[in-house]
């Protein structure tokens, strides 16, 4: 299918321009593009269609919608799993790739083999999962206690711990007040073990521990609290005991223990479960029960690196909006939801549903769906989904909008089978707030709608954290990846074509398809849930937690892997900020124009190369004056660059450099089998495991930088950074010393530019060819003097290259091959940066190609200067000087009072809070005195004004989880470069214009021609 699709508008095209009307006279009569892709998408659907047991699968479908409210000819065979094969317990293992885990309370079930279960609740561990057949799995992991350590005071012996078990149960049943949960003991077992702190290098080996096995996992929190408070133990007093790993979760506490990773898969073996034919607690095809200790995991490597045939869903919905305001739930109907599925591995979704409310015309290669009542509407999707049974759900916004309006609509129409939408029968779906903070992106309030067993991908959250784009609208991302549009159809008459007949509905309903159908494409060309996949396999947590969590939760699952093997246990640590760090050099620029050919060398890897170079670790720190308390010797220790000391391999190597050894080394594999393999669906699993292992390797040093974390240690991370100026210096001082005349060399090489990891070097010759061989040369000599497995090497060639000061330069990029550049590369300039307007950036690109490639100065000036007189002479569009600025936090929080956060503060709250509750975005415009305020938001870009109580105008849009203030005054770059134009044309003819009517000022001004 790929190669019969109609490839969209490239790179470069500009959008179409939408009709403002229902029915506009240059409107084609045929169908769309995406009309023809759905019926070619039918096509090649029907081939597989005359191959299936369609009988037989009406009848399980019949079975599998009783939950739900589809009728029986709504149901179509092709959106069913394949039922599952007959399968015996005693003699066949179960096995599936395991897709979420999460826990629940419960009665203890007998199982087998198993001793009696206790009274009272358990916790019991549930993976989702599919099979090889593509047949949904959960399975109930019974037996797993939650525990954590502690040291043991002075004079602990084995003759105390029923004495602290008693007391510790009595004080968190007292501080409990009688948990209805809790029909037992709080403290399972306390038992003496040995194990060593990860924290400092000690020199003593392992020491006697306490590991507390708990009833629940939520008394993991009070028991940690009293025991730091002091529990009085007979003989002993009332000692304090500091707690080790008390604040790992639950779920990775069992996937450490299991060496269980994220998506991996697992095998039950025979005689070992047990399958529930009745009595099912979820919509799963196949639900079983297993003790924790019978489960196999398989590490995904061979035959174990595949993906099932997991089912992806892409939706998204249109509401019946009131003119110029926002979507209310409580007040706006849901007028279609479109739906597209897809089996992982198929080039092409097998599923095309629209649901809408009201007669609608047929679309080729789409099942059309129609309803009388919204509440059918709402029941069918709700049904549809239970049937359907996706693994992943996707769309663009559906966090923020989509899902939470269906359930509040729902709630709204009291349609109370609606929020059943996750895999655990008889849970309701809720929405919850929630919050995530960070220095790259600031503060991001969102909400989060629970459906458990279902793994959720929202693409604007996916892009919003990964890619750093001027607009993140629908339409923008998907130009500016798949070369691709939505449907011109434009909000502001989507309620008019509801209105109109069954051919505006059509279209209404090819729009909304387009909308469900692009996700899907982003999410198949950014390789986001292969990525994911692999990401989760890596690092070793679940799939949900890479999309809802921070970074270091990941780094915590790899410490922990790896301290366990060696009997370690990680502290609790209280962090409350600490004081900041040295960062990373930058050598002072050399600025100019390089007429010559620049050789860029880079450190590969740099920062974990000197944590495992230097064996920097938590394990290898040594305390001030610990080195003399141990005797160690100076040949046994280092002392780094900030003054911080810690033990060599030779005395221990530290679980830090181990870590990183391990993922270094798998990536090197993984790219080797790469080049190798042809498959392209293990070559996207290989590529997207290789870009885990980099990603991963590089979040090391930044878990130890974090001051507000789980383990953070400024000794570790001040370090790092202070071998790296060091190392950068060094390079600096090497290369300049050896290139030089004296030397024989034709040119002594000079050092233009260095900035945390690269050096970038002028040689003195005059070819790409010349440059780019001293510079493996110098590559190669300058890392014989750095430990192993410190490697600098050569990158890149610049030439021409402008340097116009630290972290902002130019040129064009030679790395493949000396003949021809690879492209013009620009780094801190306005061509890149995203917090100008675009004209500022057209402008500087332009420029920059004048200067760099036609190697024309005259030029350059010439365009600029023509750029100007377009703006002063009102020529230049309104969209060309708009500043988009996101507004993260509360205006007052901000420090300085930048030009949108006054702007937010002068606009009344009233204005943007309905329309956007977790972000807001105004747009300040030079063409009328006062402002509007406007949301950018991913799917209804463009938006109807209304009166507005601020004197401007407001324009309701559909989905602004993202939006953005910003301000159309021109940019202070372009206001600063007219003003110098102006100045330098005064003795040049001038010309009369007269401003346009919605200029900002009606007098005629004076121009440059």
């Amino acid at each position: 299918m790929e190669g019969k699709r109609r490839p969209g508008p490239g790179p470069g095209v500009p959008p179409k321009r939408a009709r403002g009307g229902l029915w506009d006279e240059d409107e084609p009569s045929g169908p769309s593009q995406f009309e023809e892709e759905l019926a070619l998408m039918e096509e090649l659907e029907a081939e597989r269609r005359l191959q299936e047991q369609e009988e037989e699968e009406l009848q399980s479908a019949l079975e599998g919608a009783a939950h739900g409210q589809l009728s029986q000819t709504a149901i179509d065979p092709r959106w069913l799993r394949p039922s599952p094969p007959p399968l015996d317990p005693q003699t066949e293992p179960l096995i599936f790739q395991q897709l979420e885990i999460d826990h629940y309370v419960g009665p203890a079930q007998p199982l087998p083999g198993a001793p009696t279960p206790s009274p009272g609740s358990v916790p019991v561990l549930r993976a989702f999962g599919v099979t090889d057949e593509g047949v949904s799995v959960c399975c109930h992991i019974h037996g797993f206690a939650p525990y954590f350590y502690t040291p043991a005071p002075p004079g602990f012996g084995p003759e105390h711990l029923s004495d602290l078990q008693r007391e510790l149960n009595v004080a968190i049943s007292r501080d409990q007040r009688g948990g209805k949960e809790l029909a037992g003991p709080a403290v399972l077992a306390v038992e003496l073990c040995s194990r060593e702190s990860m924290f400092g290098y000690q020199g003593r080996g392992p020491s006697p521990f306490l590991r507390i096995t708990l009833a629940l996992p939520r008394l993991a929190a009070p028991a940690r609290r009293l025991l730091e408070q002091g529990i009085r133990v007979a003989g002993l007093g009332t000692p304090s005991f500091a707690p080790y790993e008390a604040n790992v979760d639950f779920e990775i506490r069992f996937m450490v223990d299991t060496d269980i990773v994220g998506c991996n898969w697992l095998e039950l073996p025979a005689g070992k479960y047990v399958l529930r034919p009745k009595g099912k607690t979820t919509l799963c095809q196949l639900e079983a029960d297993v003790l924790w200790s019978d489960v196999i995991s398989h590490a995904p490597e061979g035959q174990w690196q595949r993906i099932a045939p997991l089912r992806v869903l892409s939706f998204d919905i249109e509401c019946a909006g009131r003119k110029g305001i926002f979507p209310e739930p409580e007040r706006d109907p849901v007028i279609q939801i479109c739906s597209l599925g897809l089996r992982w591995g198929e080039p092409e979704p097998f599923l095309r549903l629209a649901l809408t409310l009201r007669p609608c015309a047929p679309i080729l290669g789409a099942k059309v769906q129609s309803y009388e009542r919204e509440e059918e509407l709402l029941q069918a999707w709700s049904a549809f989904i239970r049937t359907m049974d996706p693994d992943v759900i996707t769309g663009y916004n559906i966090q923020n909008f989509d899902l939470p309006y269906l359930i509040s609509r729902a709630q709204t129409l009291k349609v109370s089978s609606f929020p059943f939408l996750g895999r655990v029968s008889g849970l309701r779906s809720n929405i919850r707030d929630s919050s995530f903070q960070s220095k790259q992106t600031g503060r991001r309030d969102t909400k989060v709608v629970s459906m458990v067993g279902r793994v959720q991908m929202d693409m604007l959250q996916v892009l919003l954290r990964e890619y750093k784009l001027r607009s993140y609208t629908l339409n923008a991302v998907s130009f500016h990846f798949l070369g691709e549009q939505k449907e011109d159809v434009q909000h502001s008459i989507i309620t008019d074509l509801q209105n109109g007949n069954e051919q505006t509905r059509r279209r209404l309903a090819v729009y909304c398809l387009k909308d469900a159908f692009l996700p899907l494409r982003l999410l198949e060309r950014l390789m986001v849930l292969v990525n994911a996949v692999e990401m989760a396999r890596v690092t070793g947590v679940p799939l949900s937690y890479l999309l809802s969590r921070g970074q270091q939760v990941k780094v915590v699952s790899q410490l922990l892997r790896q301290a366990m093997r060696e009997g370690l246990v990680m502290p609790v640590v209280k962090t409350e900020g600490g004081e900041d760090y040295t960062g990373a050099t930058v050598i002072e620029p050399l600025k100019g124009y390089y007429d010559v050919p620049i050789a860029t060398l880079d450190f590969s890897s740099l920062y974990p190369s000197i944590m495992m170079a230097h064996n920097l670790c938590y394990t290898t720190l040594l305390r001030p004056g610990a080195a003399q308390k141990l005797g160690l010797t100076e040949d046994q220790f280092i002392k780094t660059p900030t003054g911080d000391e810690f033990v060599k391999t030779s005395v221990r190597k530290g679980l830090l450099p181990q870590i990183l050894e391990n993922l270094l080394s798998a990536r090197k594999r993984a790219k080797a089998e790469l080049a190798k393999e042809t498959d392209p669906l293990r070559r996207q699993v290989l590529d997207g495991r290789q870009l885990a292992l980099k990603v991963s390797a590089n979040s090391v040093y930044g878990f130890t930088g974090a001051q507000v974390g789980k383990l953070p240690c400024l000794e570790i991370s001040q370090s790092v950074t202070g071998f790296g100026r060091q190392m950068i210096e060094r390079t600096k001082q090497l290369v300049e010393s050896k290139y030089t005349t004296e030397n024989g060399y034709s040119a002594s090489a000079k050092v233009v530019y260095g900035d945390t990891d690269s050096v970038m070097c002028r040689f003195g010759v005059s070819s790409v060819a010349e440059a780019m061989a001293l510079g493996r040369e110098a590559a190669d000599w300058v890392s014989g003097h750095f430990p192993s497995p410190i490697r600098l090497e050569f990158e890149k060639v610049y030439f021409p290259y402008l340097l116009i000061s630290k972290k902002r330069y130019a040129g064009l990029l030679f790395s493949s091959r000396p003949d021809a550049h690879d492209r013009m590369d620009c780094k801190g300039l306005e061509a890149v940066r995203r917090d100008n307007c675009p004209l500022v950036a057209n402008l500087v690109t332009a420029s920059l190609r004048r200067l760099l490639i036609d190697r024309d100065p005259n030029g350059a000036v010439a365009h600029a200067q023509e750029v100007i007189s377009d703006l002063l002479c009102n020529r230049i569009d309104i969209s060309q000087l708009v500043i988009t600025k996101e507004l993260t936090r509360a205006a007052a929080d901000y420090a300085g009072k930048q030009a949108h956060v006054e702007l937010a503060e002068r606009t009344p709250s009233s204005c943007w809070s309905t329309a956007c509750p977790s972000t807001r975005s105004t747009t300040w415009s030079s063409s009328s005195p006062s402002h509007s305020c406007a949301s950018s938001s991913p799917s209804w870009a463009r938006a109807a004004p209304r009166p507005c109580c601020c004197g401007g105008t407001t324009r309701a849009a559909r989905r602004c989880s993202q939006a953005r203030w910003a301000a159309s005054w021109p940019s202070p770059s372009a206001a600063a470069a007219a003003s110098a134009a102006a100045r330098s044309s005064a003795t040049r003819e001038p010309c009369a214009s007269s401003a346009s009517p919605g200029s900002r000022s009606s007098t005629r001004r004076r121009c440059p021609t």
